[in-house]
């Protein structure tokens, strides 16, 4: 067994994630703008411990999903999502680049790249490109040098520590590097004017003219695509999801308790059915995250699971919107009321890629399989 640090043993980080989100659902109205940014909020997970929580228990750290199940971790990330899913939305990001560099990193770079999370840098994984425009690491006179951009990089101008993917020198296949980043310099933002998620500063960043080292590059070429962390990963999205979707339910639910329309037996059964589908994709993303944890199932099994796991929350949230709006009526879609800016951030932030390829995947991989439905995820016969 892993030696485990008295840090990873005192430290509440789901009592800190309670607390970001009190204080960033105050804020989040303010935020909800053309270049809003929850800057406030991000230094809260820092000052709380937040930032640095992901560092490895053997490294000094909290040891933020070391834990079986994931379940600390999957409890932080859901609640960061329930105060703001713009702020959930920065954070997953940063607990991925922290994973990567403590799997992939050599001792020195873990070392560096955690005494800047200990700092209060904001770490982001960008890897969507422009049509043509793909970042490329070319070989010149004076070193290696990037070319290129990366598109939807949450956190664009902000995030100051970028770990981004790239095509390495003579068809060398795709590479991981940690680049340092000025705030405020490179980002392009105006093509972000989303329906919702507005204040996660979504934008292209241009990396033309930076220059690289041995010490910016993470790993060998292309251990980011590796599984079942690559698409396994999904979960944590959902967890962030997870918790808009308790965020949407709630506002929908003190709205009903607020103008005393709760007896309605109609009401009342739109409320039981969102009830059920708050608690679906909770245990959707319990056992996903549970299942890239413990890694007690083959690698294909963990990544359908978690395909299957991210669309159930999808479904989920949709679900609870209609519900919500339905029962909340035209108020629902008038600002300032609570569920307007929730809405239409959970609606946007639902939209992630390749939903269709997820479910067939996970549904050949099920067809793959031998046994009985009961034992696909590993639990064998019931009790």
């Amino acid at each position: 067994m892993d030696q485990v640090t008295p840090l990873a043993l005192s430290y509440d980080a789901i009592a800190a994630a309670r607390q970001v989100a009190e204080t960033a659902a105050t804020r989040a109205e303010a935020h909800d703008r053309d270049g809003g940014f929850p800057t406030e909020d991000v230094a809260d997970l820092g000052c709380l411990g937040l930032l640095a929580a992901p560092i490895p228990s053997l490294a000094g750290g909290a040891g933020l999903g070391e834990e079986p199940g994931g379940r600390r971790l999957a409890a932080v990330l859901r609640l960061v999502g329930y105060g703001s899913l713009a702020l959930g939305r920065l954070y997953e990001g940063h607990v991925n680049a922290l994973q990567l560099v403590a799997r992939y990193g050599t001792p020195a770079q873990r070392e560096r790249l955690f005494a800047d999370a200990r700092d209060g840098h904001l770490f982001g994984v960008w890897n969507t490109e422009p049509h043509g425009g793909g970042l490329v690491l070319e070989d010149g006179a004076d070193g290696l040098r990037l070319t290129g951009a990366k598109t939807f990089a949450s956190g664009a101008g902000h995030v100051t520590r970028a770990l981004v993917t790239g095509r390495g020198p003579g068809g060398s296949g795709t590479v991981m590097l940690v680049v340092p980043l000025t705030p405020g310099s490179r980002a392009d933002l105006s093509a972000w004017q989303p329906h919702g998620m507005r204040a996660s500063a979504t934008g292209t960043l241009d990396f033309a003219g930076i220059t690289v080292t041995a010490e910016n590059i993470l790993g060998d070429p292309d251990d980011y695509f590796r599984q079942p962390d690559f698409s396994g990963g999904a979960w944590r999205f959902a967890a962030v999801q997870l918790g808009g979707i308790e965020s949407v339910f709630d506002a929908w639910r003190g709205h009903l308790a607020a103008t005393g329309r709760g007896g309605d037996p109609h009401q009342l059964a739109r409320l039981g059915e969102g009830a059920i589908a708050v608690e679906g994709a909770r245990l959707w993303v319990e056992r996903a995250a549970g299942a890239v944890s413990d890694g007690v199932l083959s690698t294909e099994r963990v990544v359908a699971l978690v395909n299957l796991a991210r669309l159930a929350v999808e479904r989920a949230g949709l679900n609870v919107l209609q519900l919500a709006q339905r029962s909340v009526g035209l108020q629902g879609f008038l600002h300032p009321h609570p569920l307007e800016r929730r809405s239409r951030d959970l609606a946007t932030y639902l939209r992630q890629p390749g939903p269709d390829r997820a479910l067939t995947a996970a549904a050949e991989e099920i067809l793959r399989a031998g046994g009985m439905a009961g034992d696909l995820w590993g639990d064998g016969a019931m009790p």
